[in-house]
């Protein structure tokens, strides 16, 4: 079964919305967004590699988010730069998070896609 392009458009983009609330509404306490945005990913790997017929387990997603966490250090340094800047640094918050997601969510569609394909 073929993975559905439209559906996992979707599931990236909701997952890096929900992550963008999660980075405007911690902007201002640098890193305390992080306990709500990684099960965000965590859930948007899953949903990707099932939507691909990958069956995962908790290790395997955390064994996939790895790699990540040198971006989302510096995704707190930029935090701890702007976030206490109100608006703006709601905004660049908001954005990083978002950005991050939606990266690690097209690197799972690739992974997946081609794990299942292989």
């Amino acid at each position: 079964m073929a993975a559905s392009p439209q559906k996992i458009h979707a599931i990236i983009h909701e997952a890096a919305l929900a992550s963008a609330a999660a980075g405007v509404s911690f902007a201002q306490v640098p890193g305390a967004d992080e306990a709500v945005i990684l099960p965000i990913q965590a859930a948007m790997v899953m949903a990707i590699a099932r939507e691909h017929g990958a069956s995962v387990t908790e290790g395997i997603v955390a064994k996939f988010l790895l790699p990540y966490a040198s971006l989302t250090v510096g995704r707190v340094v930029v935090e701890w730069v702007v976030g206490w800047l109100p608006g703006a640094g709601n905004a660049v918050n908001a954005a990083t998070a978002a950005a991050l997601t939606e990266t690690i969510g097209w690197a799972a569609d690739k992974y997946f896609g081609s794990f299942v394909r292989a």
